[in-house]
């Protein structure tokens, strides 16, 4: 078990599929999605699902984890958003079947009674500015290394190669994938440190997987 994690705790739409295909590219076990014990266990970096709503829980299970977060400019996340949850909600509200537990509770922890704002723009840059706040607030209060970038600046492939690449110096490219609707680029990936989020297709049950030891900080 790998217990020194790169959580990365952006949300989604703010360039998580990129990063993580660059942390591939620097040598780091990469999991985009996580949902099974053996996924969280395996992977070195950790994004997306469910590491942007419960990456307080993942510190306390890995104490030596550190955070880097993406943002992104509120006028370019919001269409970004709101396509990705149009796609998402008939799946997220479902009371039977649609996405798995872990996914569904997630993305409505972080975006409650999203379907009953959704066109309230002031809904989901609350949305978005309340999650920013809590994970600085979070890193200061336990003295966590935080390294905050977009994925646009110029100089995010030195920043990430420093912070995550493993010892290596120097910069690594940072492909912009999953442009307009596409949010699949990840599933076409191919490469021996990508750790696979489920167990042929399967998940574990979200309460099996968020029990203890997972703490509640």
């Amino acid at each position: 078990m790998n217990t020194a994690k790169i959580l990365v705790t952006g949300l989604p739409r703010t360039g998580t599929t990129s990063v993580c295909i660059a942390a591939l590219h620097l040598g780091v076990k990469t999991a985009h999605t996580a949902y099974t014990r053996e996924a969280l266990g395996q992977a070195q970096l950790l994004a997306d699902t469910p590491v942007f709503c419960d990456y307080k829980n993942l510190v306390s299970l890995y104490p030596s984890s550190k955070l880097l977060h993406l943002s992104r400019p509120f006028e370019l996340w919001l269409p970004s958003i709101k396509r990705l949850m149009t796609a998402m909600q008939n799946n997220l509200l479902s009371q039977r079947g649609g996405f798995n537990d872990t996914i569904k509770r997630c993305y409505l922890s972080v975006f409650p009674e999203f379907d009953k704002h959704f066109d309230s723009d002031n809904f989901w840059f609350d949305c978005y500015q309340r999650h920013q706040q809590q994970v600085y607030q979070f890193a200061q209060q336990h003295q966590l290394p935080l390294l905050d970038v977009t994925i646009d600046q110029a100089d995010i492939g030195s920043q990430l190669a420093a912070y995550i690449g493993n010892g290596k110096a120097g910069t690594v490219a940072v492909p912009h994938v999953n442009i307009g609707g596409k949010v699949t680029a990840w599933k076409w990936i191919s490469h021996p440190l990508k750790v696979e989020s489920t167990r042929a297709g399967k998940a574990d049950k979200d309460t099996l997987l968020y029990s203890e030891p997972f703490a509640n900080t």
